[in-house]
């Protein structure tokens, strides 16, 4: 809870004893936090915003109050219908109170603990249009390809600066989220509070004249930010990471002039998706156009057209902050579920990229065939925990794990150079992003894996970082030379040229 919902939770327990049980002279003074309480409420309200979590919360300061008033107006003469309407508003009081106790705890505003690196973040977004690419996900045969790329950097200590919101458009992303899952509208419209540890357009760190390039690439009907856990750690430690927005595969992409594309639900992304991992004579057709190969080729396009672009804004930042200062000629990439598909097809076709991993994914047909030679790590889990998730939440077919365990492994096993391949047992897919962070309780119900989501988050972060700073950075480090003690549980190979 945010501390003044945590106030507004205490004040409403109290109220509620002073107004359901007879009050000693000593602490006759209870009596009135009912008023109290609305004003609590009300300074919620206005202060930290409303959120629908709380609103049991706000309904029972004010019934609180009008139960304050009446008691203060009409004081109770014992009659048995008095009694009888007494016990049940002290009965469905005490209901309201729990569920508005419990509501904000299990579904809390979450703030991102601070990553470990040196480094503070400062963040900048772009809008880039391809006039080369036509936009498929697009009716129209004359729009072309946009994208929305945000960029996180090493920054100077700015401490008086506020930190920027978690998700840039929440409202828009947040509802087209829920819909493409089912979920009300209102239901993650909190995260627009999740505050981060970056900072909007802060100045660059001058620690070094430039740092490598990270592309990350979001999950299919995810969001830029959905791995914040992981970027803010990566940029802690010396690296410019670029998050794209990729229409189609993110829940919703919010451009400048406010127009949106909306993405695609697995369902309708799967038969374009399959032609490229397992290809079929059935063309899959997407607004009249036919992919013979599927779709993730031209998802890797967008790649390597951002590559194209932060060599232009190195040489010429128009929001002179960047200028200069991108290694380009040390990049690396990194996506997570469907970002890592696109993430190797990319790594194939765009010998820029110096450095690939790979989240939980099957791989396509054509990386399968002619391999990667980049180092290359894959962070997954052992079938048996894919089988576990199933049994708590559904998904993942035997055709998917075994689709997923075994274009990996092709992969993994043909590097003709530096290989790593990481299992975490116990870790569900929703573990290797944010999203296992919106409730304490997903472990409990299911939803995120046994090991847990911070545990989850420092392996993950700990072998991203040991992967790029060996392959970008040239640092060795002892956590790729074989399993360590540090981190026992996880199932860990190498290859070495």
């Amino acid at each position: 809870m945010r501390p003044i919902e945590a106030l507004l939770s205490l004040t409403n327990l109290l109220t509620f004893f002073a107004l359901a049980i007879p009050l000693p002279r000593a602490v006759f003074w209870m009596r009135y936090l009912a008023p109290l309480a609305l004003l609590i409420a009300v300074a919620q309200i206005l202060i930290e915003s409303p959120r629908w979590q709380m609103v049991p919360a706000y309904a029972l300061a004010g019934f609180s109050f009008l139960v304050w008033l009446l008691q203060n107006i009409m004081p109770l003469d014992g009659t048995s219908g008095q009694i009888l309407v007494k016990h049940l508003a002290i009965g469905l009081s005490a209901l309201v109170l729990i569920v508005s106790i419990i509501l904000p705890i299990i579904l809390p505003v979450f703030r991102f603990p601070h990553p470990s690196g040196p480094y503070d973040i400062g963040t900048l977004t772009y809008h880039w249009v391809d006039a080369d690419r036509p936009e498929v996900f697009s009716a129209d045969p004359s729009a072309r390809r946009e994208l929305m790329v945000q960029i996180w950097y090493p920054a100077r200590k700015e401490s008086s600066s506020p930190y920027a919101p978690y998700i840039q458009d929440s409202d828009a992303i947040t509802t087209a989220l829920a819909q493409l899952h089912n979920f009300p509208d209102f239901s993650l419209k909190h995260l627009k509070y999740f505050t981060t540890n970056t900072i909007s357009s802060a100045p660059i760190a001058d620690n070094m004249p430039n740092y490598p390039v990270l592309i990350f690439l979001e999950g299919l009907t995810g969001y830029r930010q959905m791995n914040t856990f992981q970027v803010e750690e990566l940029v802690s430690y010396g690296y410019i990471v670029v998050g794209i927005d990729q229409p189609g595969v993110a829940a919703s992409v919010v451009f400048p002039d406010g127009h949106q594309i909306a993405g695609l639900s697995k369902t309708q992304m799967d038969p374009l998706t399959q032609q490229s991992v397992s290809p079929s004579e059935i063309l899959p057709l997407l607004n009249g156009q036919i992919f013979k190969d599927g779709i993730i080729s031209y998802f890797a396009q967008d790649v390597s057209f951002t590559l194209d672009q932060l060599a232009v804004i190195n040489t010429t930042d128009p929001k002179s902050i960047l200028t200069g200062r991108l290694d380009l000629h040390h990049t690396g990439l990194f996506g997570v579920s469907f970002g890592g598909i696109v993430g190797a097809e990319a790594c194939l076709k765009d010998p820029r990229i110096k450095a690939c991993l790979i989240e939980d994914v099957a791989i396509t047909a054509d990386v399968v065939q002619k391999g990667l030679q980049q180092p290359t790590m894959f962070i997954t889990r052992p079938a048996n925990t894919m089988r576990l998730e199933r049994k708590k939440t559904g998904g993942w077919t035997e055709k998917d794990i075994e689709q997923t365990q075994s274009t990996m492994r092709a992969v993994y096993n043909s590097l003709p150079g530096d290989g790593y391949f990481v299992q975490v047992p116990g870790m569900f897919h929703i573990d290797l992003t944010d999203l296992d962070l919106l409730s304490p309780i997903f472990p409990t119900i299911g939803f995120s894996g046994p090991i847990g989501s911070q545990r989850a988050h420092d392996i993950i972060n700990a072998y991203s970082l040991a992967f790029f700073n060996r392959h970008l950075k040239g640092q060795a480090g002892a956590l790729l030379n074989g399993p360590v003690e540090q981190f026992s549980e996880i199932l860990f190979e190498t290859r070495r040229p």
